[in-house]
């Protein structure tokens, strides 16, 4: 044997960086438990497991909560939770790996199996969940030819590359491997987009070669699971509520046998902009839920806690090219759980119903009291900086670049060129997306916005060279539909003014990834240009609480160097989220991206939120700063 030449002290320094190597989890490779898929019921440890899920999404909670959510699940009646696996957030370029901090998909898996809870894991490299291009990575469409979710050679290749890396992650946590994920879902409502059976076996393919040697099954709507399902692997329907109607269904497809599943029970629903906040009542779905688990239908409600898509992460709806809908920051979706995680009424109804349904002698654990919430100190702003005085160095092009074209995921990016004025007429951008600030010689001139057709706008260019600039926001790529392949972002064509295109422009990306690098000074006079404004405030107690934007315009929250996510005053949200977990006792940094009241200065908060408060197009605009 060569390793014998190596010496004792080299073999154990080998042993130790094989275990390292193969996952923080690796000594605990022997399965303790078994899962399996039975003729009607799934078998957890050879006896019958009615899954009783819920849906939480690790990187809309912040990490240092994961733990709270999942003892809320607990005393629901949860024995699983169910994520998703997000690709933008574990590959955001290309192969660069990310899986710390909030992105820590292994440890929220460890800490459910900690906390006593199962997992159904849906690492599909597609996961729609009202987020940034349906989880895709931006970076996808700068890939030549690819096409997502289909056999092109390119898009197989980098799902390929991300998938390995997933299960590098996760295979130590499966049930197999002495973990607690039982169930791993292959693609995503698949049906809903085409019905190629060889993709979706393509898919399995490779989701067992990155080792997920474990139970896989497929999910779809009901009128969809016909094109959705492959042989061979369990089908999971989403949307039903009814016994008879989801085991029938699910027999058809499955060689007459079930298990019967409902991957995605909705007993709420999500917002988005300048549309009214939805809610659901909880006395319709509780005994729909008494009615699936008594008929021993297991399930995992979407969502059980849905949080807030943070940074620039939401979605945006548009099933076809008439219409878009980009979705707020709060992911709050009406559910039991709300987005700071405390239990709502419909928490309880649902217990209750659960309660019904658990083997005689088992009770659930105490509802937790509802976390201490506080208001912060009015905040003033006494420092700012215009975010023309904050442009990184341009790139150059006789057209418009769009975001991918600049390599940039999100944010903001300012275009710019110099004409001859001395004219007036109609500014167009075709394909603008989405949301642009137009300014000539650096004053507003008006807005355009995407959700409303507004594409163009008339102007009045004065004598001499004119600049005109054109402040771009992303405001989420499509996540569901069949425009998926039409996500690029910015001005995606050109700009003509009178019907003759303008030449020559300069872009300035401004992502903002942080602000910590951003120069402020002293209160400076009101313009109209966007700006970023900086304030500190000290707290004795710490808390959740809830900023109150209603006096402000459009824009981002950054506390503490975590970005809350958009705030914009038509609504229905009203205020952004601000976790306990992000405040500190002592002195906190509060950073506000205003695009369009810059002489706003000061700040409340609330100790709850207003998600259903809607206003008037045009009320974002500052009355001092008309168009």
């Amino acid at each position: 044997m060569k390793l014998v030449r190596y010496g004792k002290r080299a073999l154990q320094a080998l042993l130790l960086m094989t275990l390292m190597s193969s996952g923080r989890d690796a000594i605990a490779q022997k399965p303790t438990h078994t899962f399996s898929i039975g003729d009607s019921t799934f078998l957890l440890d050879g006896k019958p497991f009615q899954l009783i899920s819920g849906e939480i999404h690790y990187p809309r909670v912040p990490r240092e909560a994961w733990r709270q959510r999942m003892k809320m699940a607990k005393a629901m009646g949860l024995n699983t939770i169910g994520t998703y696996v997000f690709w933008n957030v574990h590959e955001p370029q290309k192969g660069q790996y990310d899986f710390k901090g909030n992105n820590d998909i292994g440890e929220f898996v460890q800490m459910a199996q900690e906390e006593g809870l199962w997992v159904v894991l849906r690492p599909s490299p597609y996961v729609c969940a009202e987020w940034e291009f349906g989880g895709y990575p931006y970076w996808l469409q700068n890939e030549k030819g690819l096409v997502v979710r289909s056999k092109n050679p390119q898009y197989l290749q980098a799902y390929r590359n991300y998938i390995m890396q997933v299960g590098k992650q996760l295979q130590p946590h499966l049930i197999t491997h002495g973990g607690n994920i039982i169930l791993v879902q292959v693609e995503n409502e698949y049906g809903s987009y085409a019905a190629d059976k060889e993709y979706l076996n393509i898919n399995k393919k490779m989701f067992q070669d990155a080792g997920f040697d474990c139970d896989l099954y497929t999910c779809d709507p009901a009128k969809d699971v016909a094109k959705g399902n492959l042989p061979g692997l369990m089908p999971a329907v989403n949307g039903l509520d009814d016994p008879a109607q989801i085991k029938a269904l699910v027999r058809k497809y499955n060689d007459g046998k079930g298990p019967f599943y409902v991957a995605e029970w909705y007993p709420a629903w999500f917002d988005w902009w300048g549309q009214v906040h939805h809610t659901v009542a909880a006395e319709d779905y509780a005994g729909k839920l008494d009615t699936m688990l008594a008929g021993g239908i297991s399930i995992n409600m979407y969502m059980f806690h849905g949080g807030t898509s943070r940074d620039f992460m939401n979605g945006a709806n548009c099933y076809d090219t008439s219409f878009y809908e980009p979705q707020t920051s709060s992911y709050d979706y009406d559910a039991p759980l709300d987005e700071a995680g405390n239990a709502t009424r419909k928490f309880m109804i649902f217990r209750q119903a659960i309660q019904k349904n658990l083997p005689a002698g088992q009770t659930l654990p105490d509802v937790p009291a509802a976390k201490p919430t506080i208001t912060l100190p009015s905040i003033q702003f006494t420092l700012s900086t215009n975010v023309f005085s904050i442009l990184p160095a341009g790139k150059q092009a006789a057209t418009p670049l769009t975001f991918e074209a600049l390599k940039q995921p999100y944010g903001f990016v300012l275009y710019r060129t110099k004409q001859k004025g001395g004219t007036k007429g109609m500014l167009s951008v075709k394909e603008l997306r989405d949301y642009g600030i137009v300014f000539v010689n650096g004053k507003r001139v008006g807005v355009l916005d995407r959700r409303l057709k507004q594409d163009s706008l008339e102007v009045s260019l004065p004598a001499g060279v004119v600049t005109i600039d054109i402040l771009v926001e992303n405001m989420g790529r499509i996540n569901f539909g069949p425009n998926l392949l039409k996500n690029n972002k910015g001005i995606t064509s050109h700009v003509a003014l009178n019907g003759k295109e303008l030449k020559g422009w300069t872009m300035y990306s401004l992502p903002f990834q942080n602000v910590d690098n951003i120069s402020f000074a002293q209160k400076q006079n009101a313009t109209a240009s966007p700006v970023v404004k900086k304030a500190t405030f000290d707290l004795a107690t710490t808390g959740d609480t809830y900023l109150d934007m209603r006096d402000w315009g459009k824009g981002s929250v950054w506390i503490n160097g975590h970005n809350l996510g958009r705030y914009w005053s038509i609504g229905p949200q009203q205020t952004l989220y601000v976790p306990v977990e992000w405040l500190k006792k002592g002195k906190n940094e509060i950073v506000v991206l205003e695009l369009l009241k810059p002489d706003q200065e000061n700040l409340q908060s609330l100790d709850k939120p207003i998600l259903s408060e809607l206003r008037p197009v045009g009320s974002d605009l500052s009355s001092t700063s008309k168009q």
